[in-house]
């Protein structure tokens, strides 16, 4: 009875020191090689709403210019991709026809202001012969009327002289807001004409005129609500970060494949100088933030589809289970499995990436 009691002993005492032996044979396995450690810390993480969108120009952006009368491009000052200020001279129409008019419409007032005046003379005289009873009384009224008639056809040259120099103006075209000169539909020396519709000179989009329209899934748009903070990128310039906010967010939906996705209006907050009209931009939506104890990504091990972290207590490698949940910026959030301040190896990758057995 002595012997078999003895050689139990022996046989559970192997049995432990295997498993002694395989699970810190196991650890030291996962920290070969110069490892280094973090600590868990607190940090702020983003949750966030992937999505593809593209480039468009505001309702109102692109703006066409025209000429509001008739004849011939004397001067056009523009060019395609030109950028051009407000009040900016686009072109000018001949106006040789309309200075003559406005100078015999000037004259005329001029005549008519004389005649006012010698009116207002002849009816002051007529008062003061009146007085003495030295004209008859119907002389009064006749200098009366004739200075009405002047003053009225004194307006009316004047009025006339307005809208000459009104037309005048309209062949100097202006540009009505910044931007740059998107197309240019007329040449020096073409004859426009504005009898029926205002023929277009020029078409400019606006200065920062450029928002993101994003299409979101379904399952994502919940979250998504105006105000949120955005990070997009465009194709043609990967490593350049933009940032925007979100402006509206369409109350209906459309199918896109079978896919239901809401189209989400972004309002851009970066300088736009390089982006263009239908880039595609591959959007990031902010839409919540929390505290959270975080790692960096490389102190997450993986084996098969769990996931641990080797922790130093007070010098022996602890290997313990984690659950995770978002990562950002190199860092991966712990949600359970690590405390606040524990020092944790970060352990180099090797092979697979698979370091450890469960």
């Amino acid at each position: 009875m002595k012997t078999g009691f003895t050689v139990t002993i022996i046989a559970v005492a192997a049995i432990v020191g295997g498993v002694y032996w395989g699970v810190m044979n196991d650890t030291e396995d996962v920290i070969t090689g110069e490892t280094t450690y973090a600590v868990a810390e607190r940090r702020t993480i983003a949750s966030t709403v992937l999505a593809t969108g593209v480039i468009r120009l505001r309702v109102g952006a692109e703006v066409r210019v025209g000429s509001q009368m008739s004849g011939i491009v004397e001067e056009l000052n523009v060019t395609v991709g030109a950028k051009i200020d407000q009040g900016d001279v686009i072109a000018r129409i001949d106006s040789r026809g309309l200075k003559a008019r406005l100078a015999q419409a000037e004259a005329q007032v001029h005549v008519l202001e004389q005649e006012v005046e010698r009116a207002e003379v002849e009816l002051a005289r007529a008062r003061g012969l009146d007085v003495r009873k030295l004209v008859a009384r119907t002389e009064v009224e006749d200098r009366t009327l004739d200075l009405a008639d002047a003053s009225v056809r004194l307006e009316k040259s004047r009025r006339d002289a307005e809208v000459v120099e009104t037309d005048l103006g309209y062949a100097v075209i202006r540009a009505p807001i910044s931007g740059t000169i998107a197309s240019v539909a007329t040449q020096k020396g073409e004859t426009v004409a504005a009898a029926f519709s205002i023929p277009t000179f020029v078409t400019i989009i606006a200065d920062d005129a450029l928002e993101v329209i994003a299409l979101v899934d379904e399952t994502d748009i919940g979250t998504v609500e105006e105000a949120n903070p955005v990070m997009f990128t465009v194709e043609s310039y990967p490593a350049m970060e933009f940032t925007g906010t979100v402006k509206q967010v369409a109350p209906k939906g459309a199918i896109i494949s079978g896919v239901v996705n809401f189209e989400v209006m972004i309002e851009i907050e970066s300088d736009v100088t390089v982006l263009k009209p239908d880039m595609t931009a591959n959007v990031s939506i902010r839409t919540a933030e929390r505290e959270a104890i975080v790692l960096p990504n490389g102190a997450v091990q993986r084996d098969g589809f769990k996931r641990f972290v080797i922790i130093d207590q007070g010098g022996e490698m602890v290997q313990r289970q984690v659950a995770i949940g978002t990562r950002e910026a190199g860092f991966t959030e712990i949600r359970q499995g690590v405390a606040l301040g524990d020092r944790v190896a970060i352990v180099p990758q090797t092979g697979t990436g698979q370091n450890t057995r469960g």
